[in-house]
């Protein structure tokens, strides 16, 4: 599929035509909305997008860009980019990497590699090195770990509450090695042999990951920098419910907690954070449609 270039009042070609706007409604920012998936976009339990169609729908009506910043493999976000009906870039593996739509800016972006209908800027270690630094830092530590390298896909569907094609995808991974602790007593010894290594720990709704250096931040970043460059000022919206969405969403200029469980604690890392009165994706839709006209 080809890509229209996306800036203010266009979308990617299939969802919609040219928006026409009188030249006193155009704003002088484009909005760019960053938004993490699981317990965010999607419902936590149901993996639903359901109540958050009105606000997708708003978003497409404007041609207002928004991009998927998720722990999920690129197996995985390509699956749910049908079901969302998206055609934006999206960042994959908690900053690992982004996928960029062949012909969706105006330029080739730098530094970027053509692969398959993409684009694609890499920042994540290899999955290979990550995997046995986490063998070596639990060893270390000896606290053990369960990681999607030692699960078969029935355990991580199980582990997931999903089903087994989606644990397959998920199975599927290049820059980040979701895992489980055994031993939380022995985590703080972990995480310091993660750090002393090199690596970077995080901790999403479900596992702890290890990865290199990346983290969504940047990937965020550096996807906003194209925006500027080649359509002018943005506004930046960033939504998330986890306390590895906390460094991206500290760097948008809008940040959005989705409720959940920890929404208390979540808010002390993101002290400028607007928190939604409903968690998932009514929340999400809540958020949108207030932060984004018509």
């Amino acid at each position: 599929m080809k890509y229209r270039r996306c800036r203010p009042g266009f979308r990617p070609q299939g969802l919609a035509t040219r928006v026409s706007l009188p030249r006193a409604a155009i704003q002088p920012a484009m909005d760019l909305v960053f938004t993490d998936l699981d317990g965010t976009l999607l419902d936590p339990e149901t993996y639903s997008s359901y109540a958050a169609r009105p606000a997708i729908e708003r978003l497409n009506r404007r041609g207002t860009p928004w991009i998927l910043v998720t722990s999920k493999t690129r197996a995985e976000v390509e699956f749910w980019r049908g079901r969302l009906e998206h055609q934006h870039p999206f960042i994959v593996e908690n900053g690992g990497a982004a996928f960029v739509p062949r012909g969706y800016f105006p330029e080739p972006v730098p530094g970027a590699r053509e692969l398959g209908p993409y684009e694609l800027i890499e920042w994540g270690a290899a999955y290979e090195a990550l995997v046995a630094d986490l063998g070596t830092c639990s060893h270390r530590s000896r606290c053990r770990v369960w990681g999607f390298h030692d699960m078969t896909a029935y355990e991580v569907a199980a582990a997931c509450d999903f089903p087994l094609e989606q644990a397959a995808l998920a199975k599927q991974r290049q820059y980040d090695e979701p895992f489980l602790i055994r031993d939380p007593q022995l985590a703080g010894g972990l995480t310091f042999a993660i750090e002393e290594l090199g690596r970077r720990w995080t901790r999403g709704g479900r596992f702890w990951h290890i990865l290199g250096t990346n983290d969504k931040a940047a990937a965020v970043l550096a996807i906003s920098a194209l925006f500027k460059k080649h359509y002018g000022p943005v506004r930046t919206i960033g939504l998330g419910d986890a306390a590895n969405d906390a460094p991206f969403l500290d760097a948008v200029n809008v940040p959005v907690l989705i409720r959940c469980r920890g929404a208390q604690r979540f808010k002390t890392l993101v002290s400028r954070g607007i928190v939604t009165r409903r968690a998932g994706p009514a929340g999400w839709n809540d958020a949108v449609l207030s932060l984004i006209g018509e």
